[in-house]
């Protein structure tokens, strides 16, 4: 992979300035999701047994390079001492005294690096400043890593670098899903828009074996195919791009599903009076909100003959039912296939991780990503800058 991870390094009595995402939801000044804390637990508990000073590094919100107090990462300390059975110390200036007065095992907090304005400029002199606070730089925070700042690019080449376990196992997924993955390749791609997922389809038609579509996405691809998708969502000046897409896929070898049969309804809201046609036969003012169980049996045929899967993006519009009932069945069957060791499933995206935890499977999949952009910029075949660093 060409990056070095916790094992490759000396850590004992060592100052590991340790780069994470904890931008956590916060009410109140009380923490209401603890997932991205959670997920640092096995780096800091192995920097720790290995007799390193952990320093952590990390962003809340979005200030701009001033000070907001309310986007202070103070309030997250409690959370983070929990999480991690140790009380974590927290420096929001005197930094050099504060790690000066640490001891092997000990944790500290330094305050939302976004106060700083070199964060977001990727500025050498702040991250200099840090650098001679520390010995060792890792980065954990795969879900930072497509932006190009102080503390994930700049300052991870100024100290022997590595990969916590966070990254390390993202990094290891994605390169089971698209990097050198085991054929046959399957992505399913949904969501509202095709115009968010260009450069993502792009990528993808040269290197799977299927592209399943799904979503308002696929009604631009019907659409482009001639179809009336009379109500449905769709973007009506991108159909020469989706043919362009199609076109690009034929010539890759990589075969494109599109919805056989679909779920109709007069309008978007609950339980409303539904019909599932044919894709080429929706009535007039009706629209499309979901594939129907036709395409959903050929979704699972395709599947049953794939040994890698990359999901991004619901089916149809799973937030109401009954318009979760396919990205429900397929999420399933992905899972029974993961679960009986036939399939390597990676899953990532908000969207996704919504509609797979819906349809209690999210546990199932070989690996799920929580980073959002990052997930989607690595799918889109770009180099992430903070884990160019830790390559380089």
């Amino acid at each position: 992979m060409g990056f070095r991870t916790l094992d490759d390094m000396e850590l004992s009595g060592k100052v590991v300035l340790t780069r994470v995402d904890i931008n956590v939801p916060v009410e109140n000044g009380r923490v209401t999701d603890t997932t991205r804390i959670d997920r640092i637990v096995p780096t800091v508990r192995d920097l720790r047994a290995a007799g390193a000073r952990v320093v952590l590094l990390a962003h809340f919100g979005r200030p701009k390079g001033k000070v907001v107090p309310e986007m202070s990462l103070k309030q997250v300390v409690p959370s983070l001492s929990d999480a991690l059975g140790v009380e974590v110390g927290f420096a929001d200036g005197n930094y050099g005294q504060a790690v000066s007065g640490m001891e092997d095992g000990d944790v500290l907090l330094f305050e939302n690096v976004r106060f700083n304005p070199g964060e977001e400029s990727d500025d050498e002199g702040f991250a200099r400043r840090l650098a001679g606070l520390g010995d060792v730089y890792c980065n954990d925070a795969f879900s930072a890593a497509h932006r190009a700042h102080a503390t994930t690019h700049a300052l991870a080449r100024m100290l022997p670098a590595c990969a916590g376990r966070s990254m390390e196992a993202e990094l290891k997924a994605l390169e089971a899903a698209l990097g050198s993955p085991r054929p046959p390749v399957a992505a399913v791609v949904g969501g509202a828009k095709v115009s968010s997922k260009l450069d993502l389809l792009a990528n993808l038609v040269t290197k799977v074996q299927h592209l399943i579509i799904g979503g308002g996405m696929a009604n631009t691809f019907l659409a482009a195919q001639g179809v009336d998708v009379q109500k449905s969502l769709c973007e009506h000046d991108l159909l020469d791009t989706a043919r362009d897409i199609a076109a690009r896929a034929e010539q890759a070898g990589c075969t494109i599903l599109l919805p056989r049969d679909v779920v109709v309804a007069q309008e978007f809201r609950a339980n409303p009076e539904t019909r599932t046609v044919k894709a080429e036969e929706v009535p007039e003012g009706w629209m499309i909100l979901d594939a129907g169980p036709d395409s959903v049996m050929h979704i699972r045929t395709v599947l049953d003959g794939c040994a890698t899967l990359v999901w991004n993006g619901p089916l149809g519009a799973f937030e109401m039912e009954p318009f979760d009932r396919a990205t429900t069945a397929a999420a399933q069957h992905a899972a029974k296939l993961t679960r009986d060791g036939a399939l390597v499933s990676v899953a990532g995206g908000g969207d996704t991780v919504a509609a797979l935890n819906h349809a209690g499977v999210a546990e199932d999949f070989t690996y799920i990503s929580t980073a959002g952009g990052a997930f989607l910029e690595w799918m889109e075949g770009k180099e992430l800058p903070g884990v160019a660093a830790l390559s380089a």
